[in-house]
């Protein structure tokens, strides 16, 4: 479990570091601005390693890792049609759409979403942390993101109806292979039976 809490400090600090525009200033005075955005990458990489790391030694030993409520089982269909709303608006954080223009800003809703469908099915300790944290990291970024008028990765680019179908799609395609093979596989937990899945 302490390597799950590590792990997440280790990520949300230097994620929340914007929001602190004059200590990112002066770490990127000191450091330049590629040494910055280097060690802002290997940081986040090696919180990643050490969350996924820490989360699956607190499910597979269980030590720490209590039982706080038991989701009812339909909360399972409510999580998976949010976790492909999810994967549309990660992916219309790249295409320019309609979508994009009224989520604003559409990955940070989509880790909004991510998180609180999960919160959805797991009632232990160890996914409320990691959950949890990163809903709140999705709202604080939100508050802070138009606070200071941040305008996300396509600044003001706007799309019409093809951005939303392309956006629909890409999200579409990318939600069936993850429930198909890739929770599988990245997590350890399938969600579909299929032949390739462990």
């Amino acid at each position: 479990m302490l390597l799950l809490i590590a792990g997440l400090l280790a990520f949300m600090v230097p994620h929340l570091l914007p929001a602190a525009p004059a200590m990112r200033a002066s770490l990127r005075d000191k450091m330049g601005a590629s040494g910055y955005l280097l060690a802002f990458s290997i940081v986040s990489l090696v919180a990643l390693i050490m969350i996924a790391m820490g989360y699956g030694e607190a499910h597979g030993r269980g030590i720490g890792n209590v039982q706080l409520w038991y989701p009812p089982a339909f909360m399972k269909h409510i999580t998976l049609l949010l976790m492909l709303l999810a994967f549309i608006l990660l992916a219309a954080a790249y295409i320019p759409s309609r979508i994009r223009t009224v989520a604003k800003h559409p990955m940070l809703a989509a880790v909004k979403l991510w998180a609180f469908a999960h919160l959805l099915v797991r009632g232990d300790l160890a996914s409320l942390l990691l959950f949890g944290s990163f809903l709140a990291y999705g709202v604080l970024d939100r508050i802070s993101v138009k606070s200071r008028s941040s305008l996300g990765p396509l600044g003001t680019a706007k799309g019409g109806l093809q951005g939303d179908i392309m956006a629909i799609a890409v999200g579409g395609i990318a939600y069936v292979l993850m429930l198909l093979y890739g929770h599988a596989y990245l997590i350890g937990v399938p969600l579909v039976r299929t032949s390739f899945a462990p």
